[in-house]
C-alpha cells in the first residue's frame, strides 16, 4: 500500500472495517456498529472506491457496506470517506459469499449492487465468475421485497450470462423486460468511472440489469 493508505488503514480501519473471518458466528449487527437503523445497501466488490464514495455520499440515510478482498482498495476507500466526512460507510474484507450466507440474515437487505466484477473471460475460467445461480439465490433471500439487485459489466458475455442467471431466480423479476433484452437504461447516479470510460474506448459497451425482489 501506499504511504496514504497505510495511513488511512491505521487511523480508519478499527471503526470503519472487519474482516469477515473474524466475525464471531451468527448475523452481523449493522444496526449497532453504524450506531442507528436504517436501510442497508451492500456492494460487492468496491474495487479502489471511486463509486463507492459518491453513491454513499448521496444516499446519507442508507447504510452503505462495501465488501472487498483488495486492501489497498478498502484504504482508499477510507481515505475517500474521510475526505467526504462520510459517516454511513462501512467495509468488509473477505469473501462476500461467506457474508451473505453466514452474517446477513433474511430479509435483511435493501439492495444489493454489483458493478463491474471479474469478467474471467476465458471459458474454462467461468466457473470462477461471481455471478452464479447460487449467490443470486442467497442475495434474493436477503433482500427486502421490492429490494433490487443490480449488476454492471462491459462484458458482453458474461451480461448475457448474467441476464440467463437472474432471469431463472424464481424470487426476482426484471425491472426492465419491455427494454430491448430486458436491459435497464444506465441510472444517471451511476458515476462515470475511468474503468468504464477507457472500456468504452475499446469498444466494450456496458449494460446494466435491474432486478427486484418479489
Amino acid at each position: 500500500m501506499t504511504v496514504g493508505q497505510t495511513r488511512a488503514w491505521e487511523r480508519h480501519w478499527p471503526s470503519l472495517g472487519r474482516d469477515i473471518a473474524a466475525l464471531p458466528p451468527g448475523p452481523l449487527d449493522l444496526d449497532g456498529w453504524f450506531g442507528r437503523s436504517a436501510p442497508v445497501m451492500l456492494e460487492i466488490g468496491s474495487g479502489m472506491g471511486e463509486t463507492t464514495a459518491q453513491l454513499a455520499e448521496a444516499a446519507p440515510d442508507v447504510n452503505y457496506v462495501a465488501v472487498d478482498v483488495y486492501q489497498p482498495g478498502l484504504a482508499q476507500l477510507m481515505m475517500r470517506a474521510g475526505t467526504a466526512g462520510l459517516t454511513n460507510l462501512r467495509l468488509l474484507r473477505g469473501d462476500a459469499v461467506v457474508l451473505l450466507e453466514q452474517h446477513l440474515p433474511g430479509q435483511s437487505l435493501s439492495g444489493v449492487r454489483i458493478f463491474y466484477p471479474d469478467p474471467w473471460p476465458k471459458k474454462k475460467h467461468h466457473k470462477r465468475r461471481l455471478v452464479q445461480p447460487s449467490l443470486v439465490s442467497v442475495v434474493a433471500s436477503r433482500l427486502v421485497p421490492g429490494g433490487t439487485l443490480h449488476l454492471a459489466t462491459d462484458w458482453e458475455h458474461y451480461a448475457e450470462h448474467m441476464m440467463e442467471v437472474c432471469s431463472a431466480e424464481p424470487h426476482l423479476r426484471n425491472l426492465y423486460p419491455d427494454e430491448h433484452g430486458g436491459w435497464a437504461p444506465r441510472p444517471p447516479w451511476r458515476p462515470l468511472t475511468k474503468f468504464e470510460s477507457r472500456a468504452e474506448e475499446e469498444g466494450r459497451v456496458s449494460r446494466d440489469l435491474i432486478f427486484e425482489r418479489v
